[in-house]
């Protein structure tokens, strides 16, 4: 009888394991950081091998350090950070060039010139996405466009592209699949809503041969087995989710009108829209939530790219905390932002503003400032971004939000927390278990092996563990809001002005 579902939770700085029970219990986790790239200003990579070897290799010591059999393990579930894209020779397995991170800006150009050429309508109504670099299949164009001969190798059959979770599954199969989940493909630019297909007409676009392309299937449903040199036995793994998508899965945000808000590396808020595509509107995105047998559910997603990277930005480029969780401390030591407002631009920004090119930007600065106020700014930036993204997620979907579930490493900050409830004027709640993006990715693989029975039985395992009620005065928050629009309108205009290469060369 299975035990445990182990749930491969790959993301932007580390991959990790964890085994989880039938009560969704934590009975064990691994973890390890790899190396983030960052060849010019604007660019992110990633060694997909070494995603691959870290990825494998904490599967392997999760189960060793608890001493749990691979017979104990009913099914492995992945999830991925996404839109993260990879190319490799399928003879070889080896990948033609990194991964190019879903952070990575280099193909801004190649959106723009789609812009220009009147394609954008074509690409939102068909794919819910708006044309950016930080989809994969504008990267996917660079990567062809730019390795001698890729183009004509993927023709011939000889190349495949994956989001993580197709690099991860072809490997941990031994290379007998090539698939990806329909959450993962909707996040291409590449994948019609409406047909739940690749679409040609957008592949013709950006010149891609639909050779290179994965099978898309659902988010629940056995892929295929683990070759069994890598974890003992062959366990069917069945069970993809893109990381937000699983996230929204495991806060059992499973009725429209629900939504999650993940702080990770990024911000990713998901509201629960049911069976039909809402239509973008407000600059946020139409995504595919999971599909389930022949079910498919979407959401409107809001994406912010600096979250818990702008406090790594406090460790590693200012050095003013040596830990990420020291943060909480210092802020808390000054009794606010102290006039200071940081608009964390470093990747530009995401919803609902879009602007690849803007840098980040440190407003409102005195003789007086010190690092503690700089930590403040930075953890208010993170909910400023989020407050941006709800309010137009409300005004798009006419829906009044009552409650927010968290998840993601700063979600565990009380300061945080607190501050997210004050500035939306919303109760954040926080589940018992926090790791919920790959609780998300087991509930699924384990629906399909019948672990458990069905999500009603989820919904039941869902436990909160705090609940932040907002205590701010309307007119302080006005006032802040008001300020922080300031700084954003600031640091669009400021690169508007200078381009984006103010200060290189």
């Amino acid at each position: 009888m299975s035990q445990y579902i182990l749930a491969l939770d790959q993301g932007t700085t580390s991959s990790r394991a964890i085994l989880f029970d039938a009560n969704g219990d934590i009975r064990g986790v691994a973890q390890r950081e790899f190396q983030q790239h960052f060849p010019q200003p604007g660019w992110v990579e990633h060694d997909a091998v070494e995603i691959w070897q870290t990825q494998i290799g904490i599967a392997a010591e999760v189960l060793k350090a608890r001493g749990v059999a691979a017979s104990q393990v009913g099914a492995v579930g992945i999830t991925n950070q996404r839109e993260t894209t990879v190319l490799w020779e399928r003879a070889s397995g080896k990948p033609l060039h990194r991964a190019i991170v879903w952070q990575d800006r280099r193909t801004a150009d190649i959106c723009a010139e789609l812009r220009a050429a009147g394609h954008e309508a074509l690409f939102q109504e068909r794919t819910g996405l708006l044309l950016d670099a930080y989809f994969s299949g504008t990267k996917l164009k660079w990567l062809l466009d730019h390795l001698p001969g890729a183009r004509e190798r993927a023709r011939r059959g000889e190349l495949a592209f994956g989001t993580i979770d197709s690099w991860l599954l072809w490997n941990l199969t031994g290379g007998a699949c090539h698939m990806t989940d329909a959450s993962n493909a909707s996040r291409t630019l590449l994948y019609n809503l409406h047909t739940r297909a690749w679409d040609d007409e957008l592949l013709a676009l950006l010149d891609i041969p639909r050779e290179v392309l994965p099978e898309v299937r659902g988010s629940s449903e056995v892929y295929g087995h683990t070759d069994a040199r890598w974890l003992g036995a062959a366990l069917p793994i069945a069970g993809i989710a893109g990381d937000q998508q699983a996230a929204t899965f495991g806060q059992a945000c499973l009725s429209p009108g629900m939504a999650k808000n993940t702080y990770g590396t990024g911000c990713f808020m998901l509201l629960n829209t049911g069976e039909q595509p809402m239509a973008s509107r407000h600059q946020l995105l139409t995504t595919v939530a999971w599909q389930l047998g022949d079910k498919t559910e979407y959401a409107l997603e809001g994406s912010v790219f600096m979250g818990g990277a702008t406090v790594q930005w406090l460790r590693d480029g200012l050095g003013i905390v040596e830990r990420s969780a020291d943060v909480e401390a210092l802020a808390a030591s000054v009794p606010d932002n102290g006039g200071v407002y940081l608009v964390p631009a470093f990747t530009g920004l995401g919803a609902p503003h879009w602007q690849p090119h803007a840098r980040a930007s440190l407003f409102g600065m005195s003789r007086g400032t010190n690092r503690a106020h700089v930590a403040r700014a930075a953890l208010e930036a993170i909910a400023y971004q989020s407050a941006d993204v709800l309010a137009a997620m409300e005004s798009a979907s006419s829906v009044r939000l009552r409650e927010l579930r968290v998840d993601g490493g700063a979600a565990r900050n009380n300061l945080l927390m607190q501050f997210q409830a004050d500035i939306l004027d919303v109760t954040v709640v926080r589940p018992r278990i926090t790791e919920i993006t790959a609780l998300g990715a087991a509930y699924l693989a384990g629906l399909a092996v019948g672990f458990w029975r069905s999500p009603a039985d989820l919904t039941s395992l869902w436990m909160s563990e705090r609940r932040f009620e907002p205590a701010m005065s309307a007119s302080r928050r006005t006032a802040l809001l008001d300020h922080w629009q300031a700084a954003v309108a600031q640091t669009i205009e400021w690169q508007r002005r200078v381009g984006p290469d103010a200060g290189v060369g």
